[in-house]
């Protein structure tokens, strides 16, 4: 399956690195996200071991849209339904940047009534109670090309669970991450932070050092 996972500005590089350390095929980097290939397998694993990502996103299809009409028509072409079950929750969320389609409601609720009617296709009802499991759907489009992904994460990655109160100007701790991967420092060495804040930098540095993966502490 074709993934996604998104990170912070300028560390598509680690989140690339990283990736390629845990043999994941066919990846490569745009702005703010790197893509892959990975099984359902391989999706969990990801959001479990990968320190830099944000999110983790299946991409369920992607095509050209300068209309309402070819929005829902290609939407509408999705096959929902190898994902989300009967009773799932389907929120859609959607962004757009540099497109025709300008109006983020309105591409929201094509959007929504498309999905449903591919859910009724191979489900044989008009309404679904969506009172089961969440299943976010994110559409994205930018220059006209609408990538629509489902969300895998739930709560954003750079929460580890391991903080239970938040320090001054706090660090985010994929940022933390992505500092200490950068740079000359292994585990072999001592790690000095002075100005240490929260200990979000040492906390990750002793994550990598441990090899302990950063999502094991998230419920």
């Amino acid at each position: 399956m074709k993934c996604t996972a998104t990170c912070l500005f300028g560390l598509e590089s680690v989140l690339a690195s990283e990736l390629k350390r845990m043999n994941y095929d066919k990846i490569s980097s745009e702005n703010g996200r790197v893509n892959f290939e990975s099984d359902l397998y391989g999706i969990a694993k990801a959001n479990i071991n990968l320190r830099t990502a944000e999110r983790i996103y299946i991409e369920l299809g992607n095509f050209e849209a300068k209309s309402f009409n070819e929005l829902f028509d290609n939407t509408e072409k999705i096959q929902f339904s190898k994902f989300i079950d009967k009773n799932g929750e389907m929120p859609v969320n959607v962004s757009s940047i540099s497109s025709e389609l300008r109006s983020i409601p309105n591409c929201q609720s094509i959007a929504k009534k498309a999905l449903i009617k591919s859910m009724s296709r191979t489900y044989k009802i008009d309404k679904f109670s969506e009172t089961g499991a969440k299943y976010p759907i994110n559409v994205f489009i930018y220059k006209d090309l609408v990538r629509i992904y489902l969300d895998t994460t739930g709560i954003s990655l750079y929460k580890r669970g391991y903080r239970t109160k938040g320090g001054e100007a706090p660090l985010k701790e994929t940022l933390a991450s992505a500092i200490v991967q950068l740079s000359y420092w292994n585990k072999d060495k001592i790690l000095i932070d002075p100005f240490c804040g929260s200990g979000t930098i040492l906390i990750e540095a002793a994550l990598i050092a441990k090899n302990i993966a950063p999502g094991l502490f998230r419920s």
